[in-house]
């Protein structure tokens, strides 16, 4: 093989396996990372597969391969749909046979799900994304202990914000290079259709507390005093009769149950909102939904934790207010329906700000990630991760 520049092969095209640990029905934020991450490789010629959790009847893209049916279990503040078990290792091991990827790429491989079997059973070259931002926890150390001969065999991480990487540092050992989650800005540009109704839009599971549903519901009466008018679009998968409750009915009336979306879907909301309201409690490693509102267009009003504050750059491209505070979101609301010269920079400065993460960016440095460990075989090269550390923020040499 020829090396145009140390470490890299530039024009060979991969072969690249990517597992997704959680049902790929249902929408979360890993799965949109490797949904789009996988149509990122393939636009630059890579052959990409994705194994993830799946109903044997479930119409699937080409592209992705079920890994067995998933089941519901609590994990990180949320229950989630896995696969796990001998029918999945046997194929997953089929995939793998299959496949003959050049890399093998799991995302969340401390879950108890199939990028573990993958990283048991895989030969060659594993990349590993950690996505997820957990508190120190005994029950993930013991958990990190149990997965290491599984863990020993990754031979580079990624962690997707300064959150996750701490978590890996802390549970798991060793570091990582930090790239950050990728939006499509072409998919989600277009023409906006607000209309003379005031409309906010809050996407996520409804009957997750950490999604932070119950902070905006507490903010509506303050809201609804200065625009009696205003429509509150709710999209996600739960219970939202549940997450209402005893409301009063005004303020159910103006609430608009838009249910799970499809992705074409979701675009039209975020081009229909006047506002994106993001008002999580905590456990963000990131904050995707923002960054798909900003390349929207849609101005944001999110909760000041650390993720949401990075990805808005400390307020420049979105609106902050104290998390858990209803009467602050309601002032930072009103403020900007009242405002519409501050929300049209906003809008200005969110779209520049997603642009940034684009996923033609994003997936070239992932991409590189891939050529180095397939050169190497033991690590990203010290070049490789001064470059992206250069391009993303600073992360911790790894122990020697």
């Amino acid at each position: 093989m020829s090396q145009t520049d140390g470490w890299d092969e530039e024009q060979r095209k991969l072969r690249v396996g990517l597992v997704c640990p959680y049902d790929w029905a249902v929408p979360g934020g890993v799965r949109s990372h490797i949904h789009d991450l996988a149509l990122a490789l393939q636009a630059l010629g890579h052959e990409v597969n994705v194994l993830a959790p799946a109903d044997d009847d479930a119409e699937l893209p080409g592209w992705v391969t079920s890994g067995g049916r998933p089941v519901p279990i609590p994990y990180n503040g949320a229950v989630s749909r896995i696969t796990f078990g001998l029918g999945a290792t046997s194929r997953v091991r089929r995939w793998l046979r299959e496949g003959e990827f050049d890399v093998l790429h799991v995302h969340e491989p401390i879950a108890p799900s199939l990028s573990v079997i993958a990283c048991w059973a895989a030969r060659g070259p594993i990349v590993a994304t950690f996505h997820a931002a957990i508190p120190r926890s005994r029950v993930l150390l013991f958990a990190a202990a149990a997965l290491q001969t599984a863990l020993e065999k990754i031979t580079a991480r990624i962690a997707v914000s300064e959150h996750a990487r701490r978590t890996i540092v802390e549970h798991v050992g060793g570091d990582a290079v930090l790239i950050p989650n990728g939006v499509d800005c072409a998919r989600f540009a277009g023409t906006r259709t607000v209309g003379e109704q005031p409309t906010l839009l809050f996407l996520g599971r409804v009957d997750e507390p950490r999604k932070g549903l119950a902070v905006l519901l507490a903010a509506l009466p303050a809201i609804l005093e200065i625009h009696p008018d205003l429509k509150v679009v709710v999209a996600g998968p739960g219970d939202l009769d549940s997450a209402l409750g005893d409301l009063d009915p005004r303020l159910v009336e103006c609430v608009q149950r838009a249910g799970v979306l499809t992705e074409v879907e979701k675009v039209g909301a975020y081009l229909g909102a006047d506002l994106y309201i993001a008002p999580h409690t905590g456990q963000e490693s990131f904050g995707i939904v923002l960054l798909e509102a900003m390349a929207a267009g849609t101005p944001v009003i999110a909760s000041d934790i650390d993720a949401f504050r990075r990805v808005l750059d400390d307020g420049r491209a979105g609106e902050l207010f104290p998390m858990g505070d209803s009467s602050a979101l309601a002032a930072a609301v009103i403020g900007l329906l009242g405002d519409p010269r501050r929300a049209e920079l906003l809008r200005l400065a969110g779209v520049d700000r997603a642009q940034e993460f684009d996923w033609s960016s994003v997936a070239r440095d992932i991409e590189r990630v891939y050529r180095s460990v397939i050169v190497s075989k033991i690590k990203v090269s010290e070049d490789l991760r001064g470059q992206i550390v250069g391009r993303w923020g600073p992360t911790a040499k790894e122990p020697k």
